[in-house]
């Protein structure tokens, strides 16, 4: 008989809540299904066998926020393998294993370490196996179980804002939906009634109401007035548990506005306006404001004015001020208090947004009655017209009267009225005005051709308040008078050729005229008397104001006459007839055959008296051109500029001059002789500047010879003065260093350079004494002593 092994696992609840489960057809590990009970297979020839336990896994439930003081009992996981001996060892793993539920290795007792809760972690997932101890082997295959947590009414529904904002029309009818508003629970909705939510409206009644299920929020009561009340606040209620006696409940806040509708007519607050508004007033002008009030806002309070009715409706004009909802009356014409002194108008205000349906509350319009008096002002002069245009024939004498301009005071006082001419336009004062009646005169000839039109302003200022003045402009034409004469409208110079023949026109004739005639001009030419007899040339007149030069015999010779004057009279045919006499000059010409101009006389058709323009101009160039170059020349010369090395600012360097040999001694004739500053003649000889470039060559300034026994520091202070007084000195400064030790030392001089120039002996047998470094002084000190001894 075979013995399969079992794996049993027991699920106790600790008290005092139980564990719950449930049979499953399927197992959830994935494990092959197996039987569940032990059962006897085989006939009656058979042993009696026990089928092998399968493992279908329930689900198991555990209440959420448990309070006990120990851990929360879950179950007990056992092993047929176990004999009780410790040999084998219980594990668990998954969601929240060593944690949340640990389990007693030896016992397989399971146990929840912590309060659960359903809305953090509804279900846990964990694997259960038994393992030998000793090996670490699993005795049984790892098994999988479900724990799910149960839930209990802990959380109160939460609505999705705190504070619910909405609108709703005034007048609205009973029932019209405003807003809905949703409050949501955590806890298990599946699971009892805990998550089930039921609204109810704590304040707000009787104007609104809330739907119990949805949540949906309406008006209940009928005309609600915006201008009576404006806005409600409506605190709303969501319970669990079906609003059962019990449950949880959490609230939020409405504010709830009435918007406006147009239910509202436009008033007046009084029946009656007065203004008042001085005579003077230009168009446009406002006179005051009317105000109609209306309870409405927005759109529906704006409000359109209007003149319906009264005796002012032309004189007068009313507008809407869009930000103020004020009506203006303003000037429509200019006002005479003279003729009317008090208008009275009709003033209707009305909504130009009206809702139909609540016409039936009346007309949305109302009226009311505004009377305007005219105050009087003192005015300023009026002209009899708004502008005055005079015409005056330009051969009239001084002083002749051209016409007359009138102004009168409108004023009831009819003050006496001046008149003058505004001189900034008559600079030239032409004309003159009468102060008294306003009669307009000449002061000055006048010339039409020199200006047609003079535009000049009239001033009429009353006399008791000169204060009051008005212009008008005043044009004044000037009539032609025939007073000039015509003549030609070009310089004519025409030819002839030689071989012409009679009766050949040479040249048209075009005359003008600066007179203007009424009927327009008529010129007719002709010769000259002194020229009509027995001249070469005619004049035909083509009576078109044109007149044509005509050859009067064949062939012209300009050897014998290169040149013809044809003096022509031009006249006009207005009243007195003017005339004047033109030349026009005929060449006699060599001509093609085809009759175009090849030569004339030698001389030229334009004989100039003196040089052309065009000769002086290059005559005058050529002498500045002379003169510029010889001052350029001159300057040249007489420019004597020198080139220092260092050109410019920026060009700044340190001449250095080293002496860091230190030369053979006294045998060294080339080493630098201090000598020269004792022999100032020495210095005589003129030598080049290095540090200039030698342009010119400068004859060195010869100076005093210095006595044998100068003093260094006089020999310096000699060549510093004489620097300094030097023209040819470069522009900047050079110091030289003489290294002077001064006069009077206690040790005297310690240089043996003077040495040649002394009398006395000296002893230099202590420099064998000094050691190997000065064994060449010795020997050439010794050598000269010696030498001397001889």
């Amino acid at each position: 008989m075979r013995t399969y092994r079992y794996f049993l696992l027991l699920f106790w609840v600790g008290q005092p809540y139980p564990t719950f489960s449930s049979p499953l057809s399927k197992r959830t590990s994935g494990f092959p299904a197996k039987k569940r009970a032990l059962e006897l297979l085989g006939n009656s020839k058979n042993e009696l066998t026990r089928s092998k336990r399968s493992w279908m896994w329930n689900q198991f439930f555990l209440l959420e926020e448990y309070t006990g003081s120990d851990y929360q009992y879950v179950g007990k996981l056992h092993s047929d393998q176990d004999r009780g001996d410790g040999s084998l060892k219980y594990i668990l793993s998954g969601d929240g294993a060593g944690d949340l539920f640990i389990i007693n290795e030896n016992t397989g007792d399971i146990q929840a370490t912590k309060r659960l809760d359903r809305e953090e972690k509804p279900v846990y997932i964990l694997r259960a196996q038994a393992i030998n101890r000793r090996t670490g082997r699993p005795v049984e295959p790892e098994s999988e179980f479900i724990i799910k947590i149960h839930d209990i009414n802990d959380n109160e529904p939460i609505f999705t804002e705190e504070i619910y904002t909405a609108t709703v029309p005034e007048m609205a009818d009973v029932g019209t939906f405003v807003v809905q508003v949703t409050a949501t629970d955590a806890d298990d909705p599946t699971y009892g009634n805990s998550a089930k939510v039921v609204y109810s409206i704590l304040q707000g009644q009787p104007y609104f109401s809330v739907e119990s299920e949805t949540g949906i929020i309406k008006t209940a009561l009928l005309n609600m007035d915006r201008e009576n009340r404006e806005r409600y606040q409506v605190v709303i209620q969501a319970k669990d548990m079906g609003g059962q006696m019990g449950g949880l409940s959490g609230t939020t806040t409405v504010n709830i506005t009435l918007t406006d509708v147009n239910d509202n007519p436009p008033r007046f607050p009084q029946s009656t306006y007065q203004f008042k508004t001085p005579e003077s007033s230009p168009p446009g002008t406002p006179i005051g404001r009317i105000k109609a009030s209306d309870a409405d806002v927005g759109e529906n309070a704006e409000i359109e004015y209007s003149i319906t009715d009264g005796e002012g409706q032309d004189m007068f004009d009313v507008i809407t001020d869009q930000e103020t909802q004020e009506g203006i009356i303003t000037v429509k014409k200019l006002l005479d208090f003279e003729k009317k002194k008090v208008y009275t108008l009709k003033v209707e205000a009305s909504n130009p947004h009206i809702e139909p349906r609540f016409l039936y509350l009346g007309p949305f319009k109302d009226s009311a009655t505004v009377r305007i008096v005219v105050e009087d002002v003192d005015e300023p002069p009026v002209f009899s017209k708004l502008a005055y245009i005079l015409q005056i024939r330009e051969d009239a004498q001084i002083n002749t009267t051209i016409g007359s301009v009138t102004a009168q005071d409108p004023d009831a006082a009819r003050n006496p009225i001046k008149y003058s001419v505004d001189r900034h336009t008559d600079m030239d004062r032409i004309f003159n005005i009468d102060s008294g009646n306003g009669s307009i005169f000449t002061s000055k000839l006048l010339d039409r051709e020199t200006l047609l039109w003079h535009n000049i302003t009239v001033i009429a200022t009353e006399i008791n308040n000169p204060r009051q003045s008005s212009r008008v402009p005043l044009y004044i034409k000037v009539l032609d008078v025939n007073d000039n004469a015509p003549e030609f409208a070009e310089f004519y110079e025409t030819f002839v050729c030689e071989k012409a023949k009679a009766d050949q026109l040479i040249q048209t004739l075009h005359a003008v005229d600066k007179d203007d005639p009424y009927s327009g001009h008529q010129f007719s030419f002709s010769l000259a008397p002194e020229a009509a007899s027995g001249s070469n040339f005619t004049i035909q007149d083509n009576k078109d104001n044109t007149a044509g030069i005509l050859t009067r015999k064949n062939g012209y010779n300009r050897h014998e006459m290169s040149t013809y004057l044809l003096p022509v009279v031009i006249s006009d045919n207005d009243y007195p007839v003017q005339s004047s006499t033109g030349t026009v000059t005929v060449r006699v010409c060599a001509c093609d055959h085809h009759g175009n101009m090849q030569s004339c006389h030698a001389e030229a058709l334009i004989h100039p008296t003196g040089l052309s323009t065009g000769a002086l101009v290059a005559i005058l160039l050529c002498i500045v051109i002379l003169l510029v170059t010889v001052v350029l020349f001159a300057a040249l010369r007489r420019q004597r500029k020198k080139e220092p090395l260092i050109i410019s600012k920026e060009d700044i360097r340190d001449n250095i001059v080293s002496y860091n040999d230190e030369g053979g001694g006294e045998e060294d004739t080339q080493a630098f002789d201090i000598g020269t500053l004792r022999n100032p003649e020495a210095m005589e000889d003129s030598k080049s500047r290095r540090d200039i470039v030698p342009e010119a060559l400068f004859l060195p300034r010869r100076t005093p010879t210095a006595r044998d026994n100068t003093d260094v520091r006089d020999f310096i202070n000699q060549r510093l003065k004489e620097n300094d007084t030097d023209p040819t000195a470069p522009p900047y400064d050079s110091l030289a260093t003489y290294a002077y030790e001064g006069t009077g030392s206690v040790a005297d001089s310690l240089s043996s350079l003077e040495s040649a120039t002394t009398d006395g002996d000296h002893d230099y047998d202590f420099l064998s004494d000094w050691g190997p470094r000065f064994k060449k002084l010795a020997d050439m000190y010794g050598g000269v002593d010696s030498d001397k001894d001889s």
